[in-house]
């Protein structure tokens, strides 16, 4: 029987909001995990690069199942994909709290990172199918609204958390909420609404080779861009972790193009609205993400800001950002993306370079506009940016191709905090202090504090090029042509 809320002539409303409630759950869980990092090492006696694979193999489990299940929900179904990867979240929620010993904890992150994988771009196809093609910016700029209060609030609530109770309340707080995302979908989603079009992705054909390669190039890729900083570009480990991810990505584009239920079709960079959108979407998240990770380092080791205040500094541009978005994405359905996502690139491309201009002495009146710059621009190209390419693929593809963009986003973050990291701690080797950010202890060494600075004034500057490049791409005008389906294309 359905239910009041699905016969509603406002359930795209209501579908939102079953939806947002996992999609917070996911991005408060991301901030607040990190604030607890700390207490974890201390907890379990370990050191903090260890403890950092809390996180790293959470991000590596969703970068490379991304794909796999958003093929999946465009075959079984969206709405069955999405309550069972909440499931799955809230009972890794369960298991990291109890966790005894830091394996066991890693391992439930793993099993989180699962259950998030098949939310994410779960989520995101759900709730743009759900909305007409005129009000897809709409949707996407709700989504990004999502994102925005999950940033501010996720730092702010683990710190409240981890100071009041204790590190494993992080992760207990996700059941209540995760159980509350689950029962609203169940209640609220209209099961026939969430299923795929008719036609080639209700086939029941999966395509597990390209899953495993997929799945594998990432990984690889990954764990190799991550420990440049430690190995250097030219150590045999991060070369030949470089050319397996190569080779397998050749091998599964190979395939893609081979098999008639690809995982995902790779035809659809035929479209210059597809292949420009996410390279444009690659290079922002690429570009300023670092910015979300050397910025608070900078604040708290050279500037001596306390962890509260640093986490201060960012909540203004994570408001910026959950205000913009849904206003972009609006106004980009009423007069097209591409002066949302050029002008987008271009205030976080501003605050770019007005961070790639800090010393030991800036000041906070200099900082917080840059911050804000940056993330308003993010907001405001990311839902008109989304929305355009969206427009270039069949509604059947929606699943896999909005797990497509989340892995695109995971993958720029990843890049950008490996390629400043990287960056960073080789400016600091050349000037003849240790290559390492623990180094950085300006009570101890002012010169270390300087190579820091410099360093990351010339990743801020390399990034804002990144920037610039996309800014450039974007810029093309093409006309939004919808993408033939795969079986069109044979």
């Amino acid at each position: 029987m359905r239910s009041p809320a699905t016969r509603s002539s406002n359930y795209k409303y209501w579908g939102f909001g079953a939806i947002a409630i996992g999609s917070f759950s996911n991005v408060i869980d991301h901030g607040s995990v990190n604030v607890a990092l700390p207490s974890i090492a201390s907890n379990f006696s370990s050191d903090l690069p260890t403890v950092q694979w809390v996180v790293i193999g959470y991000l590596l489990t969703i970068s490379a199942l991304l794909l796999p299940m958003g093929r999946l929900a465009d075959l079984v179904g969206r709405k069955e994909v999405y309550i069972a990867g909440s499931l799955i979240f809230v009972l890794g929620a369960v298991l990291a709290g109890f966790a005894p010993s830091l394996t066991i904890l890693v391992l439930s992150r793993l099993l989180q990172g699962v259950g998030a994988a098949m939310t994410q771009g779960t989520g995101m196809a759900i709730i743009t199918a759900m909305f007409p093609s005129h009000e897809r910016g709409k949707a996407l700029g709700l989504i990004m609204t999502v994102v925005g209060t999950g940033a501010v609030a996720g730092p702010a609530f683990g710190g409240f958390l981890v100071n009041a109770l204790d590190w494993r309340w992080v992760f207990f707080f996700n059941v209540p909420l995760g159980l509350l995302g689950v029962l609203a979908s169940i209640i609220v989603l209209d099961g026939r609404r969430s299923q795929p079009a008719r036609g080639e992705s209700r086939q029941r054909g999966f395509d597990w080779i390209g899953a495993i390669l997929s799945t594998g190039a990432l990984v690889i890729f990954l764990l190799a861009l991550m420990n440049v900083h430690r190995f250097g570009l030219d150590s045999p480990f991060i070369l030949a972790g470089f050319a397996a991810f190569f080779v397998l990505l050749g091998v599964f584009i190979w395939w893609e193009l081979h098999i008639s239920i690809p995982l995902l079709d790779v035809r659809l960079f035929h479209s210059k609205t597809f292949s420009f959108g996410t390279t444009a979407a690659f290079l922002i998240f690429f570009g300023s993400s670092a910015v979300l990770f050397l910025t608070p380092f900078y604040l708290q080791r050279v500037l001596g800001y306390s962890p509260r205040d640093a986490g201060f500094m960012v909540v203004p541009g994570a408001l910026f950002m959950a205000v913009l978005g849904p206003l972009s994405g609006e106004l980009s359905d009423r007069y097209g993306a591409r002066m949302f996502t050029v002008g987008g690139l271009a205030l976080s491309a501003a605050g770019l370079f007005i961070l790639s201009g800090l010393t030991e002495t800036s000041s906070k009146g200099l900082i917080l506009p840059a911050l804000i710059l940056t993330s308003a621009g993010m907001g405001t190209f990311y839902s008109a940016n989304t929305s355009s390419i969206l427009s270039a693929v069949p509604l059947e593809r929606y699943g896999v191709v909005s797990a497509f963009l989340n892995l695109t986003r995971n993958a720029g973050n990843v890049t950008s905090i490996a390629v400043a990291t990287a960056i960073v701690t080789a400016t600091m080797g050349s000037m003849g202090h240790e290559p390492t950010l623990a180094a950085v202890q300006c009570s101890v060494d002012s010169g270390v504090c300087n190579a820091f600075t410099l360093g990351m004034r010339n990743a801020y500057r390399a990034m804002t090029v990144m920037l610039l490049l996309g800014m450039a791409i974007s810029a093309f005008k093409f006309r939004e042509v919808p993408a033939p389906s795969p079986s069109q294309a044979r």
